[in-house]
């Protein structure tokens, strides 16, 4: 297979990007700032990496009209230059190509319904009244329950878990291992035993969302847990049931939200970190790694909690005096009520 290859000319024209020096400057693939070669695209966004320009490689550098000044090489000039790197390398990211079908192996539901565009891989099982729309892709493995629906342009890459009532909209990316449509964590303790609560809900996921691998969404216990469109989870998340989140939202992997959490839109929930069950957080809020939400965030804004990283010395002395703050504040400003 012949690589792809694009002049600097050809970027800058097909990204509407400014250009310095040589347009027939040809890439062939991508790479670091520090690493590429002179047939590689790098960029530079983050200033403190501006040092390595003047040793750099690379064939051309996407970057700030600003960072080009004294620059002799070939630059692809953007306002954001990290977003326009996204995507010129996706021109080089070798694609699978799936040739509509159903692979001999799969197993489907007499009452279920797949389009003649749709690719359906080896040992996939589909169930009772599901749906898979045109240009959807089923890898190998993959379990659609009953009453599900995949949406057109879909891509469930391999061993996809669609429980039961999940609707996917168009072009949603899941990678391998997701479950999505397990039951929810509802119980009701009676005379000192627990009783599963039935989950009646289903799951909805948005356009254009991307789930990571390992990463588990349940269905709502009677309304469904949704997911508003471009929200994008990394991999192993657990979302609880009746969860809902709001468009053009990212977790970063290990993340949770415990059940009936609502998550507002454009928010950015760190890696590690855990939202508790039916709280709200607004809209463009940034919660930092391994932070834990407590209680409701009415205000944009930037949130942190927990301690950074010391020696393990110091650590130890800092949580025997965090015991005793209520007592020092009781001494400094007089009892009060709790």
């Amino acid at each position: 297979m012949d690589r792809p290859s694009h002049t600097a000319q050809e970027l800058a024209e097909r990204f509407a990007l400014g250009l310095h020096g040589d347009g027939a400057v040809r890439v062939h693939g991508v790479g670091t700032l520090a690493k590429a070669g002179p047939a590689q695209l790098a960029f530079l966004a983050n200033p403190r990496y501006r040092g390595q320009l003047a040793t750099s490689r690379a064939g051309v550098v996407v970057m700030r009209e600003d960072d080009a000044s004294g620059f002799e090489g070939t630059a692809l000039l953007a306002r954001d230059p990290y977003a326009a790197f996204a995507k010129m390398s996706a021109l080089f990211e070798p694609r699978p190509q799936y040739a509509p079908g159903v692979h001999p192996s799969a197993v489907i539901a007499d009452s279920a319904v797949v389009d003649p565009q749709a690719h359906v891989g080896p040992f996939v099982s589909i169930g009772a009244r599901s749906r898979v729309e045109a240009g959807a892709v089923l890898g190998p493995g993959c379990v659609i329950g009953d009453d599900c629906v995949v949406g057109a342009g879909s891509e469930l890459i391999a061993r996809v878990t669609l429980v039961t009532r999940v609707r996917l909209g168009q072009r949603v990316v899941v990678h391998p291992g997701a479950v999505l449509g397990a039951a929810g964590f509802g119980l009701a303790m009676e005379a000192g035993r627990w009783l599963n609560v039935p989950q009646l809900g289903g799951v909805v996921i948005g356009d254009d969302c991307e789930i990571g691998a390992n990463t588990c969404i349940d269905r709502g216990a009677i309304e469904d847990t949704v997911l508003e469109e471009d929200v994008r989870l990394d991999n192993q998340i657990q979302i609880g049931h009746n969860v809902q989140i709001g468009a053009h939202s990212a977790m970063a992997g290990c993340s949770a939200a415990a059940g009936s959490a609502r998550i507002g839109r454009y928010c950015l929930i760190g890696g590690g970190a855990g939202v508790l069950g039916h709280l709200e957080i607004c809209d463009k809020v940034v919660v930092t790694a391994m932070s834990l939400v407590t209680s409701s965030i009415r205000e944009p804004g930037e949130y942190s909690s927990g301690t950074p990283l010391m020696d393990n010395r110091s650590w130890r002395k800092n949580a025997a005096r965090f015991k005793q703050l209520d007592a020092i504040a009781r001494r400094t400003t007089g009892p009060r009520d709790t």
